[in-house]
Order: structure tokens, then C-alpha cells, then sequence
């Protein structure tokens, strides 16, 4: 808590930032796991967080950041997660607290950081456009750099898949009609990956070649109505279809049941749905940064349903100060709420803005200047973790991506997007949980008869 002392530099067609040399953190917020500084809010010299609640009850928002994550220096993890339903909360909380925890393990597990760097990254020179995994569109990406995407892949795939199924097995948290999306990001010096579930979004801001901003949206909303998560969700039995006073937004409705009505085709928890289409595979992409790459912000849809990609980048690059970036945002989104959709109820609303350069050593206070200043330093969040995606390898298809390069905002002519309409109204949770107690039993070696 406190105030920052800090020296603002002026760089022409950049950011105008006023950071400090050093943080200094109480914490109350901060907890190391395994040597890696773990946040949940806050802000530092490369990354600013902030999340408020909306005007429909609890926050169903939250937010991570990992420094040194899976105990490697200068790799960071972040991740920003949407609950919905009942208990989406508790759901988007426990993902947050256990999903980076999956995901080291699986990197561990698979002994990836004990590779050597040519084996373990992506090649430099090969990697460029868009591709997609799962429609083979690899014939300008090397061999190695197919291998070691493929490596990527399956470790979120996998720790995407363990955490659903400790969603499945959580008696005290009923995830049977609740669930939550999940973008996370890993960074590891000039490399990005990403995994993104649902409809929560991250968008990377580049330069020009007239030095101006540019967003690049890393990630696709993972809408119902996607022509390949529409042909899934069929041949499931689920239905896709708008209602008719919301004919923009398409959602996945129960094969017999005008229910739930869930507005994305990829999601953690949802039980109800995960026999009919829905399903907790992420999408994974990768980038590799260039000079003229900024920053990347992660968000909920409670920012992208009211403000565009290029709105978000441009705010976020005027900011005076880094460590302002994200508040200033989500308080430029809920402004656009009270304007665009008055007779609505606010979103709620969660941004990650992870800075990719820092700032130059001679821009910075030194604490000579700060002791004599006789200033605070504010709290600050030092650990953050990157995300995924850019030079850029992906595992959606085309028709994923079609109309999402400038901000999909399924909210235009609407007076309000709710994640999730209608409970079903057959009691399936208890059914449902039984079987997931047979399954485990099913598992579990015989008990040898005494």
C-alpha cells in the first residue's frame, strides 16, 4: 500500500510510463509455490491487474500470475478466467488456484525445460502466419517446429483435461449447470504460448510501419456457431440456434431441453453439456515476439463485448503509467456499458495487461533518488506469466477464425449477453455425480479381501 515515487519518460509514439526501479510487496497478496511468486492482483514494471465486479451479484472473474513458473527463470504465466452459472465463481477461483499448478506438472512430468533450446523451441525462422493443427496446414513450418507446437499442445491439452475432471470429482463445488472459460498464457523470453477455452480473449498490440499501435487477436471466441465447434456439437445431439430476442447470439441448448443456453462451445465444468458437445480442449497457438511487439492484455468478455480491439489497444497504450493500464481499461469498459447498453446490467469485468519490454535502466529512478525522495513505493505484483501466440502457429481451422480478426462482439443490438440462460429443469447433479463416483471407483485396484 502507498504511494510510488517514480521518474516518467517520454518516448515519442510509445508508452509514456512512470514506473519504479523496485517493488515492495506486504504479502497479502502474494504467495510463493515451489519458488515461483504467485499474485493475484497488482501491478509491477511489465504487468499490470485489475478486476471489478459487475452489477448482477458476486465477481465471477479472476485472475493469476506466475513469476518463474515451473521454477524457470524468466518465464511467466498468466491466466484470466470467466465464471458462469451458480456457483461460476467458485469454479473460475478454483481453476485459477489449480490449472498453473496442472500445467508445471505436466511440464515437469514431460521433462520439457530439461531439453536443450534448439530442441525445445520453436524454429525462429520457419514459423509465420497462421496455421492450424488439426486441418494440416503446416507446409511452411519446419519439422521440429511441428514436433515441439505438438509437445506444447499436448501438455495443456492434458492439464486442461485433468483440471475438468477435479471439476467432475468436487463434491463441494456443483459444477454440474456452473463452469468458466480459461485464457493462459506462457511466456518464456521471445516465445508465447496460449490455451484458450470459451470466449475471454487476448489481443497482442504491435507497431506499424508508421509506429503506430496495431492489435493482433491471439485468440478466437470460441462461440457456439463456429461452423467446426457447430458441426461437434451436432453430431452430439446438442442444438445450436439463437433466440428470437437475441437473434446475433447462438448458444448450446440440451438435445430435449430448452436449456442452459450456454453462450460458448468450449468451457470448464458444465457438466450437463460435456455428453452433448461441449468440451474442455483448449485451443493452443504460439508466437514468437518481435521488437515491435508490446504488450498483450487478457480479459474477459466483459470488456470485448463493449469495447473493439483496437479501442482496447489504443487505451492501453496511452496510459501515463503501466501500473494504471488495467484499471483505466476496465473503467473505460464499464463507461462503455453505461453507454452503449443502458438498461443493462454492467459486466463483470478482469484484465492482465503483461508489458513485453521493459523499461531501459537509464529511465529508472535509482533508490538513492527514492530515499531521498521520502516517497512510498506502491505494492506492486512482480510475478506474471505470459501467453501464447505468435509467429504463429494454431490448432484452429479457418472457419474458426473467419470475422474474428476485429473484436467479435455478439453484444451489437443486444440489450444483454448472460454466459448461461436457464437451469435445466430435471435434477441431473445427482445422477451425474454418481457416475463420476463409478468411473472413479472403476479406477481404483480391487481391495484384497481380508
Amino acid at each position: 500500500m502507498g504511494g510510488c515515487w517514480s521518474k516518467e519518460e517520454v518516448r515519442p509514439g510509445r508508452l509514456q510510463c512512470k514506473e519504479a526501479e523496485e517493488e515492495f510487496y506486504d504479502g497479502e497478496e502474494e504467495e510463493v509455490v515451489d519458488g515461483t511468486r504467485v499474485r493475484l492482483k497488482g501491478s509491477c514494471t511489465f504487468a499490470s491487474m485489475y478486476t471489478q465486479q459487475g452489477w448482477k451479484g458476486v465477481n465471477q472473474d479472476a485472475m493469476t500470475m506466475w513469476e518463474d513458473f515451473a521454477g524457470e527463470k524468466d518465464t511467466i504465466f498468466c491466466g484470466v478466467f470467466d465464471g458462469h452459472g451458480p456457483l461460476g465463481h467458485k469454479v473460475a477461483g478454483r481453476v485459477r488456484d489449480s490449472l498453473p499448478s496442472k500445467l508445471s506438472s505436466e511440464l515437469e512430468s514431460s521433462q520439457f525445460f530439461d531439453q536443450d533450446d534448439n530442441a525445445r523451441n520453436l524454429n525462429q525462422n520457419n514459423v509465420n502466419g497462421n496455421h492450424s493443427d488439426d486441418s494440416d496446414h503446416f507446409h511452411d513450418v519446419s519439422d521440429d517446429s511441428q514436433r515441439c507446437f505438438s509437445s506444447w499442445k499436448a501438455i495443456f491439452v492434458e492439464a486442461f483435461e485433468k483440471m475438468d475432471k477435479e471439476l467432475s470429482q468436487q463434491a463441494s463445488i456443483d459444477c454440474f449447470c456452473s463452469g468458466s472459460t480459461a485464457v493462459s498464457m506462457v511466456k518464456q523470453r521471445e516465445h508465447l504460448m496460449i490455451a484458450n477455452l470459451g470466449d475471454s480473449r487476448a489481443v497482442l498490440c504491435t507497431r506499424d510501419d508508421k509506429n503506430q499501435p496495431v492489435p493482433v487477436q491471439l485468440t478466437v471466441d470460441l462461440k457456439p456457431n463456429i461452423p467446426s465447434e457447430a458441426e461437434r456439437i451436432k453430431s452430439c445431439k446438442g442444438r445450436v440456434f439463437a433466440l428470437k430476442e437475441e437473434p446475433d447470439v447462438h448458444r448450446l441448448w440440451l438435445p430435449n431441453d430448452d436449456s442452459p443456453g450456454l453462450a460458448m462451445a468450449r468451457a470448464f465444468g458444465d457438466f450437463c453439456l460435456k455428453d452433448f458437445g461441449l468440451i474442455s480442449t483448449p485451443q493452443v497457438s504460439y508466437r514468437k515476439l518481435s521488437e515491435k511487439d508490446e504488450f498483450v492484455v487478457l480479459a474477459t468478455d466483459g470488456v470485448w463485448d463493449v469495447l473493439s480491439n483496437k479501442e482496447v489497444v489504443k487505451i492501453v497504450s496511452s496510459v501515463g503509467r503501466r501500473s494504471d493500464a488495467a484499471k483505466i481499461l476496465v473503467d473505460r469498459a464499464v463507461r462503455a456499458w453505461r453507454y452503449k447498453h443502458p438498461t443493462s446490467k454492467v459486466d463483470d469485468c478482469a484484465v492482465i495487461c503483461l508489458f513485453l519490454n521493459l523499461l531501459p535502466a537509464s529511465t529508472m529512478p535509482t533508490m538513492e533518488a527514492y530515499r531521498s525522495s521520502g516517497k512510498s513505493l506502491e505494492l506492486s505484483l512482480s510475478e506474471s506469466f505470459k501467453t501464447a501466440r505468435s509467429g504463429e502457429v494454431s490448432d484452429l481451422d479457418d472457419e474458426s477464425t473467419a470475422g474474428s480478426k476485429e473484436g467479435w462482439t455478439a453484444l451489437d443490438g443486444v440489450s444483454r449477453v448472460n454466459s448461461l440462460l436457464k437451469i435445466p429443469r430435471f435434477t441431473g447433479v445427482l445422477s451425474w455425480r454418481k457416475r463420476s463416483v463409478k468411473v472413479e471407483e472403476n479406477e481404483m485396484p480391487a481391495s484384497p479381501k481380508i
